[in-house]
């Protein structure tokens, strides 16, 4: 079975720009890698374009046979960015609204009611993605200290929403937390207390853990040095689902002066490249951006540099960088081992090919570059033993 591939590598303002970038890309990977079958998706549609979609006649269901009649399937949704996920900077403003603002709660329970027409039908669970709650310094200023307070409120709001579309639809719709370097949950420790601590079940409420969840981004987990298969086993102790994995890689240099001038061309306006680098004394030591970490003193940071930049899966190398594509076997080969009907749905994300550095983005096209990750996604989860998407996902 073919992974997903998250549809915000494309531009989408609006549902009519989402369509025709969507179709002018994926058709044609389509036809490279599955010319006989369905290429499933991973579909973002930012505030506007749901709006917009909520409000058509047809729905999501005319959307959903639109691009079927071209060979493409809806089986997840990347609640993620907000807005222009495209613009000429983005930064900080793809935390925006965080999970203490109402206008995250609506737009997510949008997405919400949307996905049930937009699956496949037969689906009986879907994931939409989210933010992490928000950016760390952003969200704990913003709220005035209250923000876990009325975000932990806007999350059992939405839960309560999902129970009851649930009812109605008989899909169960889940909201999966995506961890990120940076943001209040960055780290898995972070997360598990979270639950623990701001989603307890309450009595006569519907369960918080059967609607929320975790998105684990591979390379999120990787930038930030934390062990693929250590953290998923602590969600699963936790009793926390993950319900979606995005498949992602990072970008790697070992400290030197000739990798450091090589990692400086991925220094680019339009996203944040979060970077942690692991010192000589083992310790490691976050910078928001990778030009705040290229300008710092080098003198500590001598050792391994990884930064959040979305660089294509199929790399083990660029040039003179290395890049956490391992991460990515060990996250499959740990997913491989639990029950069928645990396993994540499986989401290839590499948003930032059309900022690579021209080098490495002048190898290939778009459509050639994700058949390549798709084809190469695919092998891995041969090569394990056959990760499977989850049942009805």
């Amino acid at each position: 079975m073919l992974p997903a591939y998250c549809t915000n590598v494309v531009a989408g303002r609006t549902i009519r720009e989402t369509c025709e970038h969507v179709e002018r890309v994926f058709v044609p990977v389509r036809d490279r890698v599955s010319p006989n079958g369905m290429l499933p998706i991973g579909l973002w549609l930012s505030a506007r374009a749901a709006e917009q979609l909520s409000e058509s006649i047809g729905g999501g269901t005319e959307l959903r046979d639109r691009l079927a009649a071209a060979g493409l399937s809806i089986v997840t949704l990347n609640g993620f960015p907000y807005q222009d996920f495209h613009g000429s900077e983005v930064k900080l403003r793809v935390y925006e609204p965080h999970w203490a603002n109402t206008r995250r709660a609506l737009h997510t329970q949008r997405l919400a009611d949307l996905l049930p027409d937009l699956l496949t039908p037969g689906a009986r669970t879907a994931s939409i993605s989210t933010l992490p709650l928000g950016w760390r310094a952003l969200f704990s200023q913003e709220g005035c200290g209250a923000s876990i307070g009325i975000a932990s409120a806007l999350l059992e709001q939405t839960v309560r929403h999902l129970a009851r579309l649930e009812d109605r639809t008989g899909i169960r719709v889940t909201v999966d937390l995506e961890p990120e370097p940076g943001c209040m949950l960055d780290r898995a420790a972070d997360v598990v207390g979270f639950f623990e601590h701001a989603l307890q079940t309450r009595r006569g409420e519907p369960d918080p853990r059967r609607y929320i969840g975790v998105c684990h981004d591979v390379c999120h987990a990787a930038v930030m040095f934390e062990d693929q298969r250590a953290v998923l086993h602590a969600y699963r102790t936790a009793g926390i689902s993950v319900n979606k994995v995005q498949v992602s890689s990072a970008v790697v240099a070992n400290g030197s002066t000739e990798s450091l001038a090589a990692l400086a061309a991925f220094s680019e306006p339009r996203y944040l490249h979060q970077t942690c680098v692991r010192t000589s004394d083992g310790a490691v030591k976050f910078f928001e951006d990778l030009p705040l970490a290229l300008s710092a003193s080098h003198k500590d940071l001598t050792s391994e540099w990884r930064t959040h930049f979305h660089v294509p899966i199929f790399a083990a190398q660029l040039g003179g960088l290395g890049t956490t594509q391992s991460a990515i076997i060990d996250c499959l080969t740990e997913i491989d081992s639990w029950p069928s009907d645990q396993r994540p749905v499986l989401e290839i994300e590499t948003y930032a090919w059309d900022v690579l550095p021209s080098a490495i983005r002048d190898e290939s096209d778009l459509v050639d570059g994700i058949a390549r990750e798709i084809t190469w996604c695919a092998e891995q989860i041969g090569g394990t033993g056959g990760v499977h998407q989850k049942e009805g996902a």
